[in-house]
């Protein structure tokens, strides 16, 4: 896959997440859930069909919360119990982009997507809630599985954002 962005066309794909507020000082809790994730797929008896990723519905900052989910594909749809929720990957067109390298230096390369986006006219698919700018697909999937490479330097990490 080249590091330069390109536009995808993707199918729809169930999974199992557990969503999460949080503002970035507090990421510790975010990256808590993803043993958590993982556990409850294995009680479920449910492999993963993909990548662990991080759904971002509303983004934060330091100090206000990002709104988002912890998950992993499925190969069907689950049933959630109130902690973990079933969802949907949207099908449709992605401008995706991958980062190689350590997750906190992942904001360039969102800025360099979304820069690229922009100067193709390229426009998301998103909503308004109140004052608050709501993704329709915002995701980043984490393709490389800390348990044969510790060195988070070495990490490939998928950005895709859904299209209008």
């Amino acid at each position: 896959m080249p590091n330069e962005p390109q536009i995808q066309e993707r199918a729809a794909r169930p999974y199992a997440a557990i969503p999460i507020e949080a503002p970035m000082r507090e990421w510790g809790r975010v990256n808590a859930l993803v043993p958590e994730v993982f556990g409850w797929l294995a009680e479920q008896g449910v492999p993963p069909a993909g990548p662990l990723f991080y759904r971002y519905r509303v983004a934060g900052d330091m100090d206000r919360p990002f709104r988002l989910e912890v998950g992993v594909p499925t190969p069907a749809p689950v049933t959630g119990d109130g902690r973990v929720i079933a969802g949907t990957i949207p099908a449709g067109r992605y401008a995706t982009l991958l980062h190689q390298g350590h997750p906190d230096k992942l904001f360039g390369s969102i800025t360099a997507l979304l820069r690229w986006a922009d100067e193709r006219g390229l426009k998301w698919r998103n909503t308004r809630e109140g004052d608050q700018e709501v993704w329709g697909g915002c995701f980043e999937y984490y393709l490389t599985d800390p348990a044969e490479e510790p060195d988070m330097d070495n990490w490939s990490i998928e950005l895709a954002y859904l299209l209008a």
